[in-house]
């Protein structure tokens, strides 16, 4: 394996200050300025033909060799977060209250690595296009670069991507066939009802009331609507209402998270959610204004595309450090949308476990990327790329 990773990407050492300079300068969604003219520079000197600013901030880095018949899509993300840096690392964030909190840097390096090595060595016959995407947190960038004419400029006959994960061993990769991420939605409800004194209730149409009613009732919509075999998550992350102990105040707000697995389930959730809110409401005596907002799609990992990545990663690291069918992960990812026009699979590289510096979650203000993975997903792109564009028999690389 160690000789396999240093043949592939003998330049990991690089990459990794790359990847520490990355984290010194977060850039939020729709603000990569920095690190995008850093992506397009590099894939510029390395041979790419190269679009800036597509979706905003995007950049694509193509690159064809023999043929180009055959065209793949390799897609990382740029932006970071607005949390404040506690990692305590001598490279983290220059900028206050901005860090790489998800490993987005790592993700670009990853895919830089393997741009060099892939420019400079060759070994594949056809069309390979590197997307990086801007405002993968909640900025749907993705979507932008897809409106942007991504595929139609880029057409692929399927697309990869690969995300860190705390938790499990460093290096180790995890796929999934299938629904491997949730959908997201969010709602924003406002109870409108009538103010009054503390002391004089029956005078008032009380909005804390219904909103705590509603709390509670919220928490049957999974367990009695949908299959306990299928996954839903539905949280009301905020409730605000009021300011004195001995005011009724006139209007309460709920902010909502929804998540599921399923498309179909997705749609329960918003039918139902939205019919047991009206009710709780009217039964209350208060009006309820419900701001729904479509989120992410469930992330579907093709089977055909799955399977093969799944052969490079048993070929890069062997069985041990493989997992072939992981778990489905309830957080979210714009990438989705990609997997609904073209084919491809997300996967997963192991950040580290148990007391590792690696094991500390993602959004968390003393998470950092690590640094051995740069070597592990340089080396899989490389050799998943030169697998999937393959030179026919009798074909010069």
């Amino acid at each position: 394996m160690t000789y396999l990773l240093n043949a592939l990407l003998p330049q990991a050492g690089e990459f990794i200050a790359l990847r520490r300079d990355i984290h010194r300068h977060p850039e939020l969604g729709f603000e990569e300025h920095r690190t995008a003219a850093l992506v397009a520079d590099k894939l510029e000197g390395w041979g790419y033909e190269v679009e800036r600013g597509i979706g905003g901030t995007g950049v694509v880095g193509r690159l064809v060799r023999g043929s180009g018949r055959k065209r793949l899509g390799l897609r990382a993300e740029m932006d970071a977060l607005p949390i404040q840096e506690a990692s305590g690392a001598a490279w983290a964030s220059a900028r206050p209250g901005l860090m790489h909190a998800c490993g987005h840097d790592g993700h670009t390096t990853m895919l830089l690595a393997a741009a060099r090595r892939l420019a400079e060595a060759g070994g594949f016959d056809g069309t390979l296009h590197l997307i990086f995407q801007p405002a993968e947190e909640g900025g749907g960038g993705a979507l932008r670069m897809m409106a942007d004419g991504l595929f139609d400029r880029y057409p692929c006959d399927a697309v990869f991507a690969m995300h860190n994960m705390p938790g499990i061993p460093q290096g180790r990769l995890v796929l999934r066939e299938g629904p491997a991420m949730a959908s997201s939605d969010y709602a924003t409800v406002r109870l409108d009802g009538v103010g009054g004194h503390g002391a004089m209730p029956h005078r008032a149409s009380d909005p804390v009331v219904a909103a705590a009613s509603i709390v509670m009732a919220l928490q049957t919509v999974v367990s009695r609507n949908v299959d306990p075999l299928q996954m839903a998550v539905v949280t009301v992350g905020a409730l605000h209402a009021g300011q004195a102990n001995n005011v009724i105040p006139a209007s309460a707000t709920l902010e909502l998270s929804v998540r599921a697995l399923d498309r179909e389930v997705r749609a329960t959730l918003e039918r139902r959610i939205k019919a047991l809110i009206a009710a709780q409401a009217e039964s209350l005596g208060v009006t309820a204004h419900i701001d729904w907002r479509p989120g992410y799609a469930v992330l579907v990992n093709t089977p055909r595309e799955t399977a093969f990545a799944r052969e490079v990663a048993l070929e890069l690291l062997g069985p041990q450090q493989v997992t072939l069918q992981g778990p489905a992960v309830p957080g979210s990812e714009d990438f989705a949308f990609m997997l609904e026009q073209v084919p491809g699979s997300y996967l997963f590289v192991g950040n580290g476990d148990g007391d590792s510096a690696g094991a500390c979650m993602v959004h968390n203000p003393g998470y950092d990327f690590n640094d051995d993975n740069v070597a592990v997903g340089g080396a899989y792109w490389v050799l998943l790329a030169r697998r999937f564009l393959a030179p026919e028999p009798g074909t010069p690389a």
